[in-house]
């Protein structure tokens, strides 16, 4: 027969063991929920840099539908939001579709993105269309000014994280 043992062996786990358990767990549970919360941030501005592009190409398809109006060169300055012509009911003339475009283009750049705006600069046969978007929402205004001269800040510098974000589309119509 065995005899017990002086010295009772030690079973089971002591409260340290536990508790320096329960934090290494800690750490690792903390870690996954910035990885999930850095995740969801970066998926949104994939998200926004999609609706980005399709608003510029959006532009691009309403200038190619308004051929007209491009050839009046009635799409060579947009910047801001015009007025809405009130003529989409009753007939429009290539002026006032390139004036509704740009309205209806603007205010739904203002809708789908923050402190979403375009704009879209050309010669009659060439044309850059930027759509600029505050992604950090860091109340970056957007160029202002004038001919278009961005303050600092609103340039469209992918270095500085105060600016804001833009997709720049280059079309050629006719």
């Amino acid at each position: 027969m065995r005899q017990p043992s002086k010295h009772p062996s030690n079973t089971g786990f002591t409260l340290i063991e536990v508790l320096v358990t329960l934090v290494i767990f800690s750490i690792g549970l903390l870690g996954l929920a910035g990885l999930q919360a850095n995740s969801m941030i970066n998926n949104h501005n994939a998200y926004l840099k999609s609706q980005a592009t399709l608003m510029a190409n959006d532009m691009a398809e309403r200038m190619r539908a308004n051929i007209a109006g491009v050839s009046d060169n009635e799409y060579d300055n947009i910047n801001g939001t015009p007025l809405d012509p009130g003529c989409i009911t009753v007939g429009c003339t290539p002026a006032q579709m390139a004036d509704y475009d740009a309205f209806e283009w603007n205010t739904t750049l203002a809708q789908e993105l923050p402190s979403g705006t375009g704009t879209v600069v050309g010669n009659g046969v060439d044309f850059t269309i930027t759509v600029r978007w505050d992604e950090r929402r860091n109340s970056a205004a957007g160029p202002a000014g004038p001919a278009n001269v961005a303050p600092v800040g609103t340039g469209c510098d992918p270095a500085n994280t105060a600016d804001l974000k833009c997709i720049i589309l280059s079309v050629t119509l006719l």
